[in-house]
Formats: C-alpha cells, sequence, structure tokens
C-alpha cells in the first residue's frame, strides 16, 4: 500500500508554514520530513508518524487515534503513529508541534558531504 499523499500534501504545507527548513525524504515506504538531519515527521500509509520526548509516552499514548509506531514488530521509544480520526482539522498542526518541541532539542546531524 502507498502512503497517503493527501496527508503529506497538509504536512507539507504544514512544515513550509513553520519558516524552518525541512528535507523531505521518501523513506520505509512512506515519507519523512527531517529538520536539521533528524526525522521529525512523516507518513506511513493512512498513519502520521511523531517523533516525541520519550519522557512523555504515558500522556501521549492516551490521546485520540495513537497506537505505537510498531511497523518491524519492535516498538520504537519516542515514536508514534496516529491514526486518520487524530489527524483531523488543528491536530495534525497539535502533532507537528510535539515533534517540533522534541526535534528541536536534538544535535544537528551533518553527513560528512563538503
Amino acid at each position: 500500500m502507498a502512503y497517503n499523499e493527501a496527508l503529506a500534501a497538509r504536512l507539507d504545507e504544514l512544515v513550509k508554514n513553520t519558516k524552518k527548513k525541512f528535507t523531505r525524504k521518501e523513506m520505509f515506504g512512506g515519507v519523512g520530513y527531517l529538520l536539521n538531519g533528524n526525522m521529525c515527521v512523516g507518513v506511513y500509509k493512512d498513519d502520521l508518524i511523531v517523533r516525541f520526548n520519550p519522557m512523555e509516552s504515558t500522556a501521549l499514548m492516551k490521546k485520540n487515534g495513537v497506537k505505537p509506531f510498531d511497523i518491524t514488530g519492535r516498538p520504537m521509544k519516542g515514536w508514534l503513529l496516529v491514526q486518520p480520526e487524530g489527524q483531523k482539522g488543528k491536530q495534525l498542526e497539535s502533532w507537528l508541534n510535539v515533534a517540533l518541541a522534541f526535534v528541536n532539542t536534538l544535535p544537528k546531524k551533518t553527513t560528512g558531504k563538503k
């Protein structure tokens, strides 16, 4: 199954409006949005991928449409999937803000290329 292109288009608009320099990258059968080389948000099938502070896991996992990020049989700490019912309206922007709050604390990744 291909990823939800309508959701990706909504993310394209949101990240553009942040005035931050995101990189959009096709990965894991979906699309990811990286900030300073760090994965921030993405789309996997119909779900939104959100990176977050693992200390907030208990509270965030209780939110509408949220499930663990587990696409390989091993859930990843600090990552979650938001199903379509949790992406409606301003919820998508709220999830982007959750991801930005955490990813902005991470050091910039360098590729080693000049």
